[in-house]
């Protein structure tokens, strides 16, 4: 078991507080998303929207007990995430921050462009998305067909296509685009868009959960890119392309699997507070869910840990712990919505808004077949032990 440090334990026990803020507003929030703009000055919403900048970009970081946080380690990112999630991942998702797209441009962007980026969140409260999931071939990044051409005057690029299911993209200034430049794997980039260009839209849709996150169409109609928003152009075409897309799923996968697993938590905590005498099996019940859960944040912790020692195992203990994660948290809420009988879900409906967010884990970085298979990959390689 990997315990936490001082200075993660202090991190923890700041984001429960911080968290325990937020949940009273999960369903506020769930009802208008936009109301998260009223409450950009509560602690835990100003933490994520500095979370994750690079050490070499935030002269001020966020500073706790002493401790510097900046969002980017592995156990680090996993341990609020857990803690938020637990309270209320609408509220995480619908923060401003550098969220996906940090982790694209903190690994393929130049100097200039980390300066840009990280500049503009620094400035104010920014929201910012991340594009590669499209209509009809989901997020198959060989199989995209958003393109990326040349202008007719050459001194710039045109962007066009469409991209759907992406989180924040209708009130975001800024975001990272997955297009093509040419057929085959080495075509594929990501480039810098801000969303007041012409030729940008993005509209919401309705979603049955994680509904703080309006989650959004986007449409590319020619927009222009500058060459100096292109991602990844001081690195080989190998290193910039799908490649380098694997590299940022794997290093976020373990903070998705923290979401998971902290809205697990957070049904099997609401259950202990409000059924508070329990038959022993209900009692029985409720200790396995705890246990099962103790067992999924070993496994999530073990794969943040990866991620910060750069084990070459990363990408399968990721896709492990978002599998069990993914399913602990749809199969948890349901259960604990059995503690409370028929019409459990009308009469509890924050329990209701649990049920309903566990499922848009399974979506987040890939489904569980895809998890499935890269771990199947890794024991048939022998790159990830057995047990």
């Amino acid at each position: 078991m990997i315990e936490l440090d001082d200075r993660l334990t202090t991190l923890r026990d700041h984001a429960r507080e911080w968290a325990g803020e937020l949940r009273p507003l999960a369903l506020e929030l769930e009802r208008d998303p936009e109301l998260i703009h009223k409450h950009l000055d509560l602690p835990g919403v100003s933490f994520l929207a500095r979370t994750p900048i690079p050490a070499g970009y935030d002269p001020a970081p966020v500073t706790i007990g002493g401790h510097r946080f900046h969002g980017t380690g592995g156990l680090e990112r996993v341990t609020f995430c857990e803690e938020f999630a637990a309270a209320d991942v609408g509220m995480l998702l619908a923060a401003p921050g550098p969220s996906l797209s940090g982790v694209f441009v903190a690994l393929l962007g130049d100097e200039t462009q980390k300066e840009w980026f990280f500049g503009r969140l620094l400035d104010r409260p920014t929201w910012t998305f991340f594009a590669l999931t499209e209509p009809d071939r989901g997020s198959d990044a060989a199989a995209l067909t958003s393109a990326l051409t040349p202008a007719p005057d050459g001194g710039t690029l045109l962007l066009s296509g469409a991209k759907r299911f992406i989180g924040n993209a209708a009130r975001a200034d800024l975001g990272v685009v997955f297009a093509r430049t040419r057929p085959g794997p080495l075509g594929v980039i990501a480039v810098l868009v801000e969303t007041g260009d012409p030729g940008f839209s993005a509209v919401p849709f309705p979603t049955v959960g994680l509904r703080g996150n309006q989650v959004s169409e986007v449409r590319l109609d020619g927009v222009e890119i500058p060459p100096g928003r292109v991602l990844g152009r001081h690195l080989s075409p190998t290193r910039r392309g799908l490649v380098g897309a694997v590299a940022g799923f794997n290093r976020l996968r373990p903070g998705v699997a923290a979401l998971g697993l902290g809205i697990a938590r957070g049904a099997y905590e609401y259950v202990r507070e409000h059924r508070r005498t329990l038959t022993g099996g209900e009692r029985d019940r409720l200790d396995r869910i705890g246990r099962r859960i103790e067992g999924v944040r070993r496994l999530v912790r073990r794969a943040a840990a990866a991620l910060d020692h750069d084990d070459p195992g990363l990408g399968y203990l990721a896709s492990a712990a978002k599998a069990r994660a993914a399913r602990l948290a749809e199969e948890t809420t349901l259960e604990a919505a059995g503690f409370f009988g028929a019409g459990a879900r009308l009469e509890h409906p924050l329990l209701d808004k649990l049920v309903r967010d566990a499922r848009g884990v399974e979506y987040m970085e890939g489904t569980r077949n895809i998890q499935l298979l890269n771990v199947f990959q890794g024991l048939s390689r022998g790159r990830l032990p057995r047990g």
